[in-house]
């Protein structure tokens, strides 16, 4: 099974069962050994948004939502997944790819062929144990990866459960910010006794002006601008415990938009964040600090239409246990917060102060591949206007989720 698919695994910490982090088909071919592995999930889902919020929010995760009764048919954070991999050892070097397609579940309308479909990762690697491993290509980027990574609702749906895209939203936007899919060259250290490291230069993402007059937007590939990432991360296996720390940072300076004067044209963030596990018992807690790169997604708001930086930061907490019967149960609460600069007035006032969402789940594995999947979330959504300025709705969803 490809690396990501693993980690989506095993360290989702919602590996329901050990089993279900093995490789996928093993083929032997000739120098290579080729893997195919992925998932397929879909889910039901019920949303309605609170009668008497509905203010209209930029940036908010629950602007907008109906106060009927929503229901869907969808794909949850994890698209369907189908990798083909490929290993070799080569003069002395670990020599692999992955490349793999995200088809989705959700359609938009009839004749059937509206489902999204996304391609997030082409990538070779090349390396050794003695020195460690270099990245080339299109893979899940370094900052923030391990709090994707470590989100129990990576195996289910989380917020955005209304929505018709190719996934859902999990808890990006309302406890960490999306690491995204990214061109990339990184070199990653060899496994010193648990302590591992990686740098990385990554695409860039570039800016224009909203339409909504609010904010500057990234628009996708950056001018010359190459972000730099990095982490650090330790994991332990010690008296019964087991676990990981981290953290890991970003900065890139924009592109900038014609004509606007930047206060500060470098934007970044760090983070930090740690998972134990012990007798059936997980805890997880994580933060991001950061100035420029906005929330939700890399960039999204992260600079007033004057060039002024916002400043943002959140987190969360998340607990889960392992029943008897090897169901398992969890509980998480986070939030993202962006700050207003001086310039935020008059219609910038409706720009999203925070994202928050709290949700319930219970993963059970049906077989050693096959979990079934039942979430409840509450998603609230604040601006930095006066009066009417919040927005809330509730979703539920039932589904499952098989690896192979």
């Amino acid at each position: 099974m490809n690396k990501n698919i693993k980690l989506a695994v095993a360290s989702a910490v919602l590996a329901l069962s050990a089993s279900a982090a093995n490789a996928g088909i093993i083929i032997p071919a000739g120098d290579w050994t080729l893997d195919i592995s992925g998932n397929v999930n879909t889910f039901a889902t019920w949303t309605k948004g609170d009668d008497t919020d509905k203010a209209s929010i930029f940036g908010g995760l629950a602007s907008g939502n109906s106060s009927n009764t929503v229901s869907n048919m969808t794909t949850g954070l994890l698209p369907h997944f189908l990798s083909v991999g490929g290993t070799t050892r080569q003069n002395d070097l670990d020599v692999a790819f992955t490349i793999s397609i995200q088809p989705g579940t959700a359609n938009t309308g009839a004749f059937g062929n509206q489902s999204g479909q996304d391609n997030r990762q082409a990538f070779l690697t090349f390396g050794d144990k003695s020195w460690g491993s270099i990245k080339v290509g299109k893979d899940l980027g370094v900052f923030a990866s391990d709090a994707i990574l470590s989100d129990m609702t990576l195996l289910g749906v989380g917020a955005n459960a209304s929505g018709v895209g190719n996934t859902t939203f999990g808890r990006i936007g309302s406890g960490y910010i999306y690491a995204d899919w990214k061109p990339q060259i990184s070199y990653t250290t060899p496994n010193m006794n648990g302590f591992q490291a990686t740098a990385a230069i990554t695409q860039g993402w570039n800016q224009t002006a909203s339409t909504t007059s609010v904010s500057l937007g990234t628009t996708g590939r950056g001018a010359g601008s190459t972000a730099y990432e990095g982490k650090a991360s330790y994991s332990f296996n010690a008296a019964g415990a087991e676990g990981k720390v981290w953290v890991s940072g970003i900065a890139q300076k924009t592109a900038g938009v014609a004509g606007i004067t930047y206060d500060d044209t470098v934007a970044y963030a760090g983070d930090i964040g740690a998972n134990v596990n012990v007798a059936g018992f997980g805890l997880t807690g994580y933060y991001y600090n950061g100035s420029g790169i906005g929330t939700t997604g890399q960039f999204m708001n992260g600079y007033s239409l004057t060039g002024k930086q916002r400043d943002s930061d959140g987190g969360y907490v998340q607990a889960t246990y392992v029943l008897p019967t090897k169901t398992k149960v969890g509980a998480s609460w986070g939030i993202s917060n962006l700050d207003k600069t001086s310039a935020d007035t008059g219609a910038a006032a409706g720009l999203v102060k925070e994202n928050q969402m709290w949700t319930v789940g219970v993963y059970h594995p049906l077989t050693k591949h096959l979990n079934l999947v039942a979430e409840y979330a509450n998603v609230q959504s604040e601006s930095h206007a006066t009066g009417a300025n919040k927005a809330e709705y509730n979703s539920g969803s039932l589904g499952a989720i098989l690896f192979f």
